[in-house]
Formats: C-alpha cells, sequence, structure tokens
C-alpha cells in the first residue's frame, strides 16, 4: 500500500496542479501523511529549475501549516486521549517530566525535526501537547522546514539531475551531521 501512495505522489509531479499537490503533501505530511513531499518536489524541480526557489516556497508553506495542524492536534487531544492513557499505565508522572524537558529544549526538537530525516509530524504534534510556547514552534518550524526545502531547491537548480542520488540518499544524514555539529558546537561554547 506503501509503495503505490508513493508512485501515486511521484506521478503527481507532471500534472497541471502539480503545485496543488505539492502544498497538500506538505500540509499532511507535518501531521499525519506517511511519505514526505520531497518525492514530489524533487522531479517537480528537476522538470521546472527555473521555478526551484517557487517549488520550495509552496512546500514550506504547505508544511508550516501542516505542523500548525499538528501542534493543534496535539494541544487539543492530549486531555481526552493521550492523558487517560497514560494515567491507566501509570506514567502520567513521567510524561509531566517529559514535557517540562521537552520544553527546556525549547526551539532544538522542532529544528532537529524540521531538517532530519526524524518524523516531522511527530515533532509538531509533541510541540503541541507538551505545551511548546506556540511563537517558539512556529518560528523554527519555518527556519527549519526553509532551511530543509530550499537547500534541496538550491541544490537541484544549481546541479540539476546529477545531485537527485545525493539528496535522496545521502542528504538526511548531512542535515543531521550539521544538527549534531551545531549542537555541540552550542554545548562546548556552555562548558567554555
Amino acid at each position: 500500500m506503501l509503495k503505490n501512495l508513493y508512485d501515486w505522489t511521484i506521478a503527481q509531479a507532471e500534472k497541471p496542479y502539480a503545485l496543488w499537490v505539492l502544498f497538500c503533501v506538505a500540509f499532511v505530511e507535518s501531521s499525519v501523511f506517511p511519505i514526505p513531499p520531497d518525492v514530489l518536489m524533487i522531479p517537480m524541480i528537476l522538470a521546472r529549475p527555473t521555478k526551484a526557489f517557487s517549488i520550495a516556497m509552496v512546500c514550506l508553506v504547505g508544511s508550516v501549516f501542516g505542523g500548525i495542524l499538528g501542534y493543534w492536534i496535539g494541544a487539543s487531544f492530549y486531555d481526552q486521549l493521550g492523558a487517560p492513557i497514560l494515567q491507566s499505565l501509570g506514567k502520567a508522572g513521567q510524561m509531566a517530566e517529559f514535557n517540562e524537558r521537552f520544553n527546556d529544549l525549547g526551539f532544538w526538537p522542532v529544528l532537529v525535526a524540521g531538517i532530519t530525516p526524524f518524523p516531522y509530524k511527530v515533532i509538531t504534534i509533541m510541540s503541541g501537547w507538551t505545551g511548546l510556547p506556540f511563537s517558539t514552534f512556529l518560528v523554527t518550524s519555518i527556519i527549519a522546514r526553509g532551511l530543509r526545502f530550499f537547500i534541496v531547491a538550491a541544490l537541484l537548480w544549481r546541479f540539476g539531475a546529477p545531485i537527485r542520488d545525493f539528496i535522496e540518499k545521502r542528504l538526511g544524514l548531512m542535515f543531521t551531521l550539521f544538527v549534531a555539529i551545531l549542537a555541540a558546537g552550542f554545548i562546548a561554547v556552555k562548558f567554555l
């Protein structure tokens, strides 16, 4: 089933309404959809490199609005669904501790999920249920998703199809290494 969904998503890149489909895929991927918008964005940019940054902007806007939906889902349904389940499992106290730690990290969880292969939808929902300040969530989402989509767009615009394999197989690892180095730098500065 996932393969069929992937194939359908790829096929939409050739349609005249592809930008709308990209917006929708980016939107739902940020809260529930299992396929990242990159699989649609990459062939669209390869087909129309002069529109690379417009395509990335559509992806960014859809993803951030979808993230807002994810945040709302987490904020709205935690009390009705999440809290009772955790209480029945005897984990309510641990969840309060987790929420505090998550929010103490501030923008880091959103930044990491927004630019690495970690599922962004998990963090959007978690940000809502832990009560991460919405402004922190929104600004960090714009920065993280903007970095992710515009770096991909810039690479495809500059290098075209030859860079596609690198993006699809190794860019997630590069983003993850970047975040690790950035975090290590902040930790080193803190202890110096």
